[in-house]
């Protein structure tokens, strides 16, 4: 999903030379920031694991044209290669769960995850984290980097507003995630079908964990020719931060379940 998917993406950055001055442009910019919301939109009223997934790579793809569309190839290569570390990880650490689930995909028989496979959890929380931008992991990089580039264009507000809901709407979708597989209760599923981790796969979830942390500094060092010159005022510049909290903030009122979860009881149960 994170390298073969992106095969229109790569083929449109080879060949960025021959896309300049057409007005094709302004209509790719137009579809894919539709692209972004309505994947991002979609993503939230989803209860397939994996079709949650795809949705987010979706949303993703949808900015690396919308910023391939501005006449910015190596940003959209730069997200390129950072999104396929953190989704490569997700994309494995999903299909853990769902085999050690019995092939339940629905993530509504999830919950409490994080007490059954503990290191499994740990690289899809941090995959997540850096899926929705975290300071400092690998999609902040790439991500704030096109957002920061795009603010200093001079295009118009319904573009604007597009590029910055979606970037709150994949914070909301990974927080919801986050409710329903590692906070909810004990499930169907869990109980019946949870085995012991499985260790073959966490030698490479490792090594794509350890990627997805580093590689965002790296690249931005390796392949960008000269650093890009960011000029913004303070609310502009830190207005990525805002949106992902606001959304961080929606995905957690929205998420909160008003039940008494019972891993909150077990932590107590040795009292």
């Amino acid at each position: 999903s994170s390298t073969l998917v992106t095969a229109g993406v790569y083929l449109l950055i080879r060949f960025n030379m021959l896309l300049l001055d057409m007005v094709f442009l302004k209509i790719l910019l137009m579809l894919s920031s539709l692209t972004m919301l309505m994947a991002g939109i979609s993503a939230n009223y989803e209860f397939d694991l994996k079709k949650i997934i795809a949705l987010s790579t979706l949303s993703q793809l949808g900015l690396m044209m919308s910023i391939l569309s501005m006449g910015l190839p190596d940003l959209a290569f730069f997200h390129l290669l950072t999104h396929a570390m953190f989704k490569a990880l997700l994309f494995m650490c999903a299909g853990v769960i769902i085999h050690m689930m019995n092939e339940m995909q629905d993530i509504r028989y999830m919950g409490g995850l994080v007490y059954y496979v503990p290191l499994t959890s740990l690289c899809l929380n941090i995959s997540n984290l850096a899926l929705c931008g975290m300071p400092f992991l690998a999609g902040f990089y790439s991500k704030d980097l096109i957002l920061d580039v795009f603010s200093m264009s001079n295009l118009n507000i319904m573009v604007y507003m597009l590029y910055y809901i979606s970037t709150g709407l994949t914070v909301f979708y990974t927080i919801r995630l986050l409710f329903y597989l590692m906070i909810n209760d004990y499930n169907l599923m869990v109980v019946y079908n949870l085995y012991d981790e499985d260790y073959i796969m966490l030698k490479s979830m490792f090594m794509l964990l350890l990627m997805s942390l580093i590689v965002g500094s790296s690249l931005s060092w390796m392949i960008l020719q000269y650093p890009y010159m960011i000029f913004l005022p303070l609310s502009l510049k830190l207005m990525v931060i805002y949106v992902s909290l606001m959304g961080f903030l929606m995905g957690y009122m929205v998420s909160k379940m008003k039940i008494y979860s019972l891993n909150k009881f077990l932590l107590a149960y040795n009292l």
